[in-house]
């Protein structure tokens, strides 16, 4: 790729994806690149008709892809992964000029579509016995649901996406597909790719103006629910499909606490805790939200973090070099300038708290020291990239004050004593904790959230579970009757 490229998408077009065919929606969507906050393409927006059309199809597909052999459905993810690859550059094009994150990283992006259809395939969910006695075989199987409907967020669309859409797959559901309004460009071009592989109906893909997410969540031919996204929404997609009892996943907000104990380097810490909190612009749902350092190295880590938030290249995802691109949207970035705005005259600034002059949704990174456990900052998910940073005396004090809070997604302990950092670790109160790392998650592990943050599991093995019901088959050894 070159150095700098361009939001010119003209020669594309964007379409929804039912039925196998591609469709010209029945209205359009504005996409805005939050790098000039200006429109620079238009692609197709649903109707409720054609929400309805692509139910139907799922619902149609289901049988057949059901009782397609595991090994084909494998098969044709493997496809599906090598034509993503072939594609890579302009998919990640698509993503930077639509989601904002820079070249790099959204290329990481679409890397992890490729290595997630892969990597499920090689997931069997093999019949589990439990006995086998002489009186009795008992044995759990697991079979698809039916049609799920899949919502995504604009942070990571094609990842997200693709997690489960590798889950409804490969367990033998089918799927609609619903990117969020902000980023739907990348998406409908994966569906574009898809068509010419996955059998008609086994993905559908329809985009929407925020309008269609109620409609799908409660409809009575969708089975399954998996979504992820804020917890206030969460909360409205569990009411709506509760009428149904339809199964639900829900992967929601997190204010996500890392705590650097005494024995640590200031400097070599602060590196990696910058990344945590900053990695794509703090816009993460697992991205470091609250640092609490003990006081012996509070001092020295804000000085170390504000010199990175200070030295950060931000700009254009487009334009080689940037390390932050903008935030991805008006909303978000209303919202992230308010928070700051507050933030002055409750904690001391000391690096950021401004906007580059940039035309764009830039805010530059902010870190925030001497601020209360009550302030906005700290008790609210900022989804963006301002870290608030405060200081701790014991470790029971800073356990109970990383746990007073209503999510509980993950959790980070930093120690040069991995066992010290474990015992730590045990106290938290979230669905994954790491050490001396933070928001690693991927295929092969598990991710739930604790309180407020989630309902239910993805990814890995387990994840896979939530697509399926569990079949108990109970058979008495003698049989006459």
């Amino acid at each position: 790729m070159s150095a700098q490229l361009t939001n010119d998408v003209s020669s594309l077009s964007f379409d929804l994806l039912i039925n196998g065919q591609l469709v010209a929606g029945s209205r359009t969507l504005d996409v805005i690149d939050p790098a000039t906050a200006k429109v620079f393409t238009t692609c197709a927006c649903a109707s409720e008709d054609q929400l309805e059309q692509a139910i139907t199809a799922a619902k149609a597909a289901f049988p057949a892809w059901s009782a397609t052999p595991l090994d084909k459905r494998k098969e044709i993810m493997l496809q599906m992964a090598e034509a993503i690859d072939a594609e890579a550059e302009t998919l990640a094009r698509l993503l930077t000029c639509e989601q904002g994150k820079p070249i790099a990283e959204a290329l990481g992006e679409v890397g992890g579509v490729s290595y997630f259809l892969r990597h499920y395939t090689n997931y069997d969910l093999p019949i589990e016995v439990i006995e086998d006695s002489e009186l009795r075989h008992i044995a759990i199987h697991r079979a698809p649901l039916g049609v799920v409907a899949a919502i995504v967020p604009w942070n990571f669309p094609l990842l997200t996406a693709i997690s489960k859409i590798c889950s409804a797959m490969i367990t033998g559901n089918t799927m609609v597909l619903k990117p969020a309004p902000t980023t739907p460009i990348a998406t409908l071009h994966m569906g574009r790719i898809f068509s010419q592989i996955i059998p008609p109906g086994v993905i559908n893909i329809v985009t929407d103006q925020n309008d269609l997410g109620g409609i799908l969540s409660s409809h009575p031919d969708i089975n399954k629910v998996a979504f992820t996204g804020s917890t206030a929404t969460g909360s409205k997609v569990m009411a709506s499909a509760s009428a149904s009892l339809k199964r639900v996943t829900l992967e929601l907000g997190g204010n996500d606490t890392g705590i650097v104990l005494d024995d640590c380097d200031p400097a070599v810490v602060s590196e990696k805790l910058f990344a945590a909190a900053f990695g794509n612009n703090g816009q993460i749902c697992i991205a470091l939200k609250r640092l609490y350092v003990h006081e012996s190295q509070y001092d020295a880590v804000c000085h170390y973090l504000a010199e990175l938030a200070n030295g950060a290249v931000v700009g254009s995802g487009l334009v080689a070099g940037t390390q932050l691109g903008p935030v991805q949207n008006r909303m978000q970035y209303d919202k992230l300038k308010k928070l700051i705005e507050r933030t002055r005259s409750e904690g001391t600034i000391i690096a950021g708290g401004d906007s580059p002059d940039l035309p764009g949704y830039f805010i530059n990174p902010t870190i925030v020291r001497d601020i209360a456990d009550d302030a906005a900052l700290v008790t609210e998910e900022q989804f963006g990239p301002v870290l608030p940073v405060m200081s701790y005396s014991s470790l029971d004090e800073v356990v109970a004050r990383a746990n007073d809070t209503s999510f509980g997604l993950g959790n980070s302990v930093w120690s040069s004593d991995a066992g010290r950092a474990a015992a730590v670790a045990m106290q938290l109160e979230s669905g994954s904790v790491w050490i001396n790392k933070h928001g690693d998650i991927g295929p092969d592990t598990p991710f739930a959230g604790a309180k407020m943050s989630g309902v239910g599991v993805e990814m890995a093995e387990h994840g896979l579970l939530e697509f399926t019901q569990m079949k108990v088959i109970n058979l008495g050894k003698d049989i006459a009757v």
